[in-house]
């Protein structure tokens, strides 16, 4: 590294997130704080201006988020290490920073002293940090993807349980699909039979479970 500092800096639309993440690292020498900002368009400029060791940088932000910011960090600095915040430790969120954006860690603002020090010290010697929790929910994500690869459910069943969550009977199935009736009720004793249950609401229940269908779609 060129410098004996580790040089740090930090994005999140939130100033009183920031105030408390550079309070965290008071008194660690081994950091230096080049610059923070509150406007993510901002920062490859200021990176342009003040090259940085790691950037640490919020998920969720108005006009560019977290992974939008980090990937066009990447490609004009791609010697940057990048590391996120989130109060969300969801896996979708954590697999869209860690394939989109080629983070090095992942953790939540709930984070403490210790554990953030840590991070940004393994990180900073080219090593990946994950908070526990995240860790929790990527395991559990995949768990669920494993399960409903084990359903091998076809993308007819699929969609015929998108219908089915939007309360469409057979007969409007068939309609919206174009098949029978009597295809639409073979599909549905072979979608409970592979999801493992017997009713609409525990149906239903799986396909959120798996992210089958989303809320509010």
């Amino acid at each position: 590294m060129p410098s004996s500092k580790i040089r740090l800096a930090l994005v999140d639309d939130h100033q009183i997130v920031i105030d408390g993440l550079l309070s965290l690292l008071q008194g660690h020498d081994q950091f230096e704080f080049v610059f923070a900002s509150t406007d993510p368009a901002s920062v490859p400029g200021l990176l342009a201006d003040s090259p940085v060791d790691i950037l640490l940088t919020d998920v969720m932000m108005p006009v560019l988020s977290g992974a939008e910011l980090a990937k066009l960090v990447k490609k004009k600095f791609p010697e940057i290490r990048i590391l996120a915040l989130s109060m969300n430790g969801e896996a979708d969120l954590v697999n869209e920073m860690i394939e989109y954006a080629d983070i090095s860690g992942y953790v939540l603002k709930n984070i403490g002293k210790t554990e953030l020090v840590e991070a940004l010290t393994k990180i900073a010697q080219g090593g990946i940090y994950f908070s526990e929790e995240v860790l929790k929910a990527m395991e559990k994500d995949g768990q669920r993807k494993k399960q409903y690869e084990d359903a091998h459910l076809t993308a007819r069943e699929i969609e015929i349980i998108r219908l089915i969550e939007k309360e469409y009977n057979n007969k409007q199935i068939a309609e919206a699909l174009f098949i029978s009736e009597r295809t639409v009720e073979t599909h549905r004793k072979n979608i409970f039979r592979k999801t493992g249950t017997n009713s609409v609401i525990g149906l239903i229940k799986y396909a959120y479970e798996h992210k089958l269908i989303s809320r509010g779609s």
